[in-house]
């Protein structure tokens, strides 16, 4: 079962979840990361590295979330592979936790 990144990822985008991933499994779009679930040995590492709670195996994704599911497997086949850990968005603080945010998804 492929982990999969949720809502509270966008527009906060922390990449400490890449750093340990040892398949090279995550992508990068503009405010946003994916998970390929092709690439996702579903090891583990990523989810207790999210400093925001963002990420979820594909079984236990938030109800309302379920369309992650699926953004996730279409996006990681647009979006480069991201290896290395990078700055958060500068005003990351600020969209943690904020609700309805799937509208500002940039692709």
């Amino acid at each position: 079962m492929p982990f999969v990144v949720t809502e509270n990822c966008i527009k906060c985008k922390y990449t400490d979840c890449v750093e340990v991933c040892p398949v090279d499994c995550f992508h990068e779009g503009p405010n946003f990361l994916v998970i390929d679930p092709d690439e996702c040995i579903d090891c583990t590492l990523c989810e207790p590295e999210c400093p925001i709670n963002a990420i979820y195996p594909e079984d236990d994704v938030p109800a309302g979330q379920e369309g992650f599911v699926s953004l996730n497997a279409e996006l990681s086949r647009a979006w480069p592979v991201i290896t290395t850990r990078k700055e958060p968005l500068p005003d990351a603080k600020d969209w943690e936790g904020k609700l309805d945010k799937l509208p500002l998804l940039e692709r």
